[in-house]
Formats: structure tokens, C-alpha cells, sequence
């Protein structure tokens, strides 16, 4: 295993060696090349390191303190501001052995020493030791990203797992007062559409859409006599009716999933009201989440386009009449208007999810 091992480094392994005298490079670069190593690159010009470094990726770097130009310490202060995550491997060469000089090269990322003049069997094992500590250091790296995408694809798993449930909720809620749910689908692209009118990226976007879709969810513990009534309910049934932003709340609470942690947001805060006279909390203005303002526009439009058990279907110009006249009251003006410049784009949604 061991043999392995030392010819895998051995086959596989970059070397940079830096070293202002061409006497030194050359000695050293035949013991490598004796040892078994061949992927050797050599410089005697400390001011090519950098861009060397970044081309060739060494996995080992052995270099000279004291250089024209460039000396060691400058070098190893431009490979750290490089931000490499990966395990810099340097081996500082010199024949200046004082605490001082050792130490400063220790805090500069340096690894280990050769001194000067060399000594060959020390040079070799000193190089295969840091490349064998590369190869676990690299080993592990890879081994923990593994880890890493499995915990990510195991942990979307369940959110999706999670989410089918919601959705399978969400039906379930919403065949009691739409018997086709399809406004829950509508409400889904209109808040993506919207949050792309406000500059939220892509992912946020198609996060919201799904997690607008739950604005409503809450209605599954609203008595039928109450969600059903053919006509205007009572203060009495109306406060009732109002514990459904609460109720989906409370459903939604509690879990780790980004989706849900945003449906339990829009759940509480859809009726809310640009002037504070909406519910539960009473909020105002921008202490309305932002998704709770892109999903209230969006409810409203549909819910008076559609036909419900205590009302008919309205016309499209009064809908649209309503809603302009509730910029700054019920909805957020800036937010309204952007609907409102882009209706087209939401009555074809309503169009075409709409049986």
C-alpha cells in the first residue's frame, strides 16, 4: 500500500523550485528527478512566481529566501493574498538558520526547511513527507465535500418531501372554496412575475412562487359553514375567518425547509395593509414582508376575478378600477404600480390557468 502510495506522489506531483542560483536549481531538480519524480518546473527569477504559480499549480513549492527582486517572504505574502483554500505546500530553502528568519517564514505559510549546502536523502524525505501530508490534506478535502453533497442532496430530499405534503394540504384546502385549484397555481406565477418585476433573482423568485402558493393554507381549520356562507358573514364569523393567516402559520412553523419558512411568512401576512388596517398584526408599510405585500396583490386580483360561494365573478376593468384606487391604502404603491404597468403579463397567467 505504501508502494502505492509513494508512486502515486511520485507520478502525479508538481514541483516549483525557486532559487536565484542556477547551480542550486539544477542540483536539486536532478535529486527529484533520481527519486522518481518528473513533473518539475524551475525558475531562477523570483518576479515570474506568481503568475508560474497560478498557471502551473504546484503541489509542492520549494523556495529560496534570499533573492533579488522578490525575496522568499515576498513571495509567500503573494501566494496567501492569492485566497487558495487548498493546502499550501512550501518548503523554504536557506542557509540562513537563525530563529528570526525561520519563524517569519513559519507565519508566512511555510512548511518545513532545507538548509543549505543540501543534504540529499534529508531534501527527498522532506519533500515526499509534505506531499504525503498534501495528498491526505487533498484526501480529506474530497472525502468531506462528498459529505457534503450527500447531507445537501439528502436534506432537499426531505424539503421536497415536505413540500409534496404541503401541496397535497394546500388541495386539499383550497378544493373546499375552488373546485378546480387553480388558484393557488395562478397565485404561485403571479408572485414569481412580480418579484421579477421588483429585481428578485431567479431562485428567489421560484421560492416565492412556491411559497405564495401557501398563502391560504390556514383555511383548512375555517368550519365549511363559515368558508362556504352564500353571503356576507357576521362580525362573529368574520373574526373566525380571520385566525385562517394564524392557522397557516401555525402549520407551517417550525420547519428547517427555506420554502416553508417563507409560506409561514406570506401565511401571516398576506391581509396585512399598506396603511395598518389589515390583520392580524395590524402592520404598515415596509414592516410588511415584502412577500406578504407581492402576495396580497396578487390574492386580491384573482380572488375578485374569480366566482366564490358569496360572490360573482368580477369584470377585469373593475377589478383593476378597485385596486388602483387601493394604491397606498390596501396595497404598497410602488409594488401596485409595477402590477398595474405589467397587468397583460398576469391576465395571460389568468388565462391560461383557468378552466
Amino acid at each position: 500500500m505504501l508502494t502505492k502510495t509513494m508512486t502515486l506522489i511520485k507520478q502525479t506531483s508538481r514541483i516549483l523550485i525557486v532559487d536565484d542560483t542556477p547551480a542550486n536549481v539544477f542540483l536539486l531538480e536532478q535529486l527529484l528527478k533520481l527519486s522518481g519524480y518528473t513533473n518539475i518546473v524551475t525558475l531562477t527569477d523570483s518576479r515570474e512566481v506568481l503568475s508560474t504559480y497560478q498557471t502551473f499549480q504546484p503541489d509542492l513549492l520549494l523556495l529560496d529566501l534570499k533573492m533579488p527582486y522578490l525575496d522568499g517572504f515576498d513571495i509567500l505574502k503573494q501566494l496567501n493574498a492569492l485566497e487558495n483554500e487548498d493546502y499550501l505546500s512550501v518548503i523554504v530553502i536557506t542557509a540562513q538558520s537563525d530563529k528570526e528568519n525561520r519563524l517569519k517564514s513559519l507565519e508566512l505559510g511555510a512548511r518545513d526547511f532545507i538548509g543549505k549546502p543540501f543534504d540529499h536523502t534529508e531534501v527527498i524525505m522532506r519533500v515526499t513527507n509534505l506531499l504525503e501530508i498534501r495528498l491526505l490534506h487533498n484526501a480529506t478535502k474530497e472525502n468531506n465535500r462528498l459529505l457534503e453533497e450527500r447531507v445537501t442532496e439528502r436534506t432537499r430530499e426531505i424539503e421536497n418531501i415536505q413540500l409534496e405534503l404541503v401541496n397535497k394540504l394546500l388541495i386539499a384546502a383550497e378544493f373546499r372554496d375552488d373546485n378546480t385549484g387553480n388558484h393557488i397555481l395562478r397565485i404561485g406565477q403571479y408572485a414569481a412575475v412580480l418579484g421579477q418585476l421588483w429585481g428578485l433573482d431567479q431562485s428567489d423568485c421560484l421560492l416565492l412562487s412556491q411559497a405564495a402558493m401557501m398563502h391560504d393554507i390556514g383555511k383548512i381549520g375555517v368550519p365549511d359553514g363559515i368558508l362556504l356562507k352564500p353571503g356576507p358573514l357576521t362580525v362573529e364569523e368574520m373574526a373566525i375567518m380571520k385566525t385562517h393567516t394564524q392557522k397557516g402559520a401555525d402549520i407551517l412553523t417550525g420547519s428547517a425547509a427555506t420554502v416553508l419558512q417563507l409560506g409561514e411568512v406570506i401565511a401571516l401576512s398576506h391581509h396585512e395593509k399598506w396603511d395598518g388596517s389589515g390583520y392580524p398584526a395590524g402592520l404598515a408599510a415596509d414592516a410588511i414582508p415584502l412577500e406578504g405585500r407581492i402576495t396580497a396583490i396578487c390574492d386580491v386580483f384573482d380572488a375578485l376575478l374569480s366566482e366564490r360561494p358569496y360572490k360573482p365573478a368580477w369584470t377585469m376593468n373593475s377589478t383593476l378600477d378597485l385596486m388602483a384606487r387601493e394604491a397606498g391604502h390596501h396595497f404598497d404603491p410602488e409594488l401596485l404600480q409595477l402590477f398595474l404597468d405589467n397587468v397583460d403579463r398576469f391576465i395571460k397567467i389568468y388565462n391560461e390557468c383557468t378552466n
